[in-house]
């Protein structure tokens, strides 16, 4: 059997809300012989049953228990052949034309590792919600040009930091350089680690604006919720030990210990202990 141009990957915990329609939307686009893989991370709505009766030519991988977004897609991501791979998560819903955006753009330069589309806003499509990974002096990883209109974007792909892991095409080569996705952050800035990975190993990535999905923001774990603050302030310092270079961490390190006292003055002024506990683990790590 001849190996799939493409991989899709969409990994889902309790996604049964949206994975439907992420999926009626996708499943038109991909290429003739693309590969449909459908992680499920221990859920507990029925997904893998539902999906092998709806797309019973999907490969359908069901974990015994939720290794979060990091663990699903290095699950998903071992078990795919293609020569290119994509990521999408279960929230995201591709407009028309979005994955071919993605593929033409990597077919076309050979230098790019990776191709990331925009996620805009389910419920405000005019806006962005991130179009890549930019990084600031103190470390901190941001959704490149969050709250943007739409219509002031460019119309030609631009260099990026780095793709997110909600709407974001790899090269198979990259992957097979770099590894995979550190499971051991379980869910956020996974996609930041490895995007500092990418670039410390002479990797490019760009960021193609026609390529679109509409994001159901934070729909797994909610914006602002405990978790997710507690394990932004531990993988965002895992992120600085891992990855940054040791002049450029001593250089900035005045800005990140600035930016990370002030989160943590925060965090107990708010009575939010989960941003001070994220760091606190990281740093007795």
């Amino acid at each position: 059997m001849p190996t799939p141009t493409l991989s899709a990957i969409i990994v889902s915990w309790n996604g049964m809300r949206h994975l439907p329609r992420c999926l009626a939307l996708l499943q038109p686009q991909l290429p003739p012989g693309a590969e449909l893989v459908l992680v499920d991370n221990g859920s507990s709505d029925g997904m893998p049953a539902w999906a092998r009766g709806a797309y019973p030519g999907a490969r359908v991988i069901a974990l015994p228990a939720n290794l979060g977004f990091a663990g699903g897609v290095n699950a998903g991501l071992r078990a795919a052949s293609g020569t290119f791979l994509l990521l999408l998560n279960d929230d995201a819903f591709a407009e028309p034309g979005c994955v071919g955006q993605l593929l033409e753009a990597l077919q076309q330069n050979a230098t790019l590792g990776a191709a990331g589309g925009v996620l805009l806003f389910d419920h405000r499509p005019d806006l962005v919600a991130s179009a890549g990974i930019q990084v600031r002096r103190d470390g901190l990883a941001l959704d490149l040009w969050a709250t943007r209109p739409l219509a002031d974007l460019p119309a030609a792909p631009q260099p990026i930091f780095g793709v997110s892991g909600g709407l974001a095409l790899f090269r198979r080569e990259l992957l097979a350089d770099v590894g995979l996705m550190e499971p051991g952050f379980f869910n956020y800035l996974e996609d930041a680690d490895l995007a500092w990975r990418a670039r410390l190993r002479g990797w490019n990535s760009a960021v193609v604006p026609s390529a679109r999905a509409r994001h159901v923001y934070s729909a797994t774990a909610g914006q602002g919720s405990p978790f997710k603050q507690r394990l932004l302030g531990r993988n965002r310092l895992r992120t600085l030990v891992r990855c940054y270079p040791t002049p450029l961490l001593l250089a900035n390190l005045p800005a990140i210990a600035t930016y990370d006292l002030l989160a943590a003055g925060y965090g107990l002024a708010s009575r939010n202990p989960a941003i001070v506990a994220g760091r606190w683990a990281a740093l007795r790590e």
